[in-house]
């Protein structure tokens, strides 16, 4: 039986903006999802994250700092939860679906040395591993589409159903509806060892990055260099 026909686990987060070095989590959520797509279980998280939400990032997932000052968990406190829960899945070789997994694993493990909690790799002695990225592989199995690739783009493409967009369990059930679609589309990708998936995209995130660093070269910007680690940036301590 191949992956997408067994119970993974979707995560998601929504956070302060798009810097992985410095923005910060808002909410965060985890979803057991059976092969047939029903939630066996949820953990959901908001959190106050201990720094104003920019107006724009409140702007697309609709909580703003008023709220989490008043509603949120300790930042330490929920990190901690989330990062353990993650390591509980994965210990157990249960997939890990998360769209563009690069971001919020990055994200994850920087929140977890700014609280001084152990990192998701730390817990597990190795890179978060099996992880399935369906922005990663939909790029692998459908290279020249064109057009968006982002979550919304990804389930209207594969006829997943979307209810909420940028709220994390939402999203995090949606990813894990796009990846289980690309596996029955796509025979060569629905092997039945989730490592040898992870692996395969390991290598796809590779040439993916390298292929767009090189496209913006020809576009002009000769110092671009893109990210190729996947599913984590590694983390480069400041001097």
């Amino acid at each position: 039986m191949s992956w997408h026909q067994e119970l993974l686990v979707g995560f998601d987060l929504e956070t302060t903006g798009t810097d992985v070095e410095q923005d910060r989590i808002v909410t965060a959520a985890l979803l057991r999802l059976e092969g047939d797509g029903r939630a066996a279980e949820q953990q959901t998280w908001l959190l106050d994250p201990g720094v104003p939400i920019p107006e724009e990032a409140a702007a697309i997932h609709g909580i703003s700092t008023a709220y989490v000052r008043e509603h949120g968990q300790a930042p330490a406190t929920a990190i901690e939860e989330i990062t353990q829960a993650l390591a509980e899945a994965l210990r157990a070789d249960i997939p890990l679906v998360v769209m563009n997994a690069r971001y919020d694993l990055s994200l994850l493990d920087r929140e977890c040395r700014r609280h001084g909690v152990p990192t998701l790799t730390e817990r597990l002695g190795h890179a978060p591993a099996p992880v399935i990225d369906p922005l990663v592989l939909d790029k692998h199995v459908d290279r020249y589409r064109k057009g968006k690739r982002a979550l919304q783009a990804l389930c209207g493409h594969y006829g997943v159903r979307l209810e909420g967009a940028h709220e994390a369990g939402a999203d995090a059930a949606a990813a894990a509806g796009v990846a289980r679609r690309i596996g029955e589309r796509y025979p060569a990708i629905a092997i039945p060892s989730p490592r040898a998936l992870h692996a395969l995209q390991e290598r796809a995130a590779a040439e993916q990055a390298a292929s767009f660093q090189a496209y913006l070269r020809r576009s002009g910007d000769p110092e671009a260099i893109v990210e190729p680690a996947w599913p984590l940036i590694p983390y480069q301590a400041r001097a």
